[in-house]
């Protein structure tokens, strides 16, 4: 497993815009339902902005899935890049 945190959070942003894709959301809805900015949801997914634990909560609220489903994903995909 690769541990580094650049790899994981490049991992976490492809994981949280294809959720956002599978849900036919834009940003900016992700964003509203998440309580959170459209540019912020933006920086996400490009993997420019590390987001809190309470952030990633609020967005996996927001897609339907848990946190630890997300995270899976994440470390699966980073495990594969």
């Amino acid at each position: 497993m690769d541990t580094d945190p650049d790899t994981f959070l490049l991992a976490y942003a492809r994981v949280l815009r294809r959720h956002r894709k599978n849900m036919d959301l834009s940003q900016e809805e992700l964003a509203f339902r998440a309580g959170l900015s459209m540019r912020y949801v933006s920086l996400l997914e490009s993997g420019k902005h590390q987001p809190s634990l309470g952030t990633m909560k609020a967005l996996a609220d927001a897609l339907d899935t848990s946190l630890t489903a997300m995270i899976g994903e994440a470390e699966n995909n980073n495990d594969q890049a």
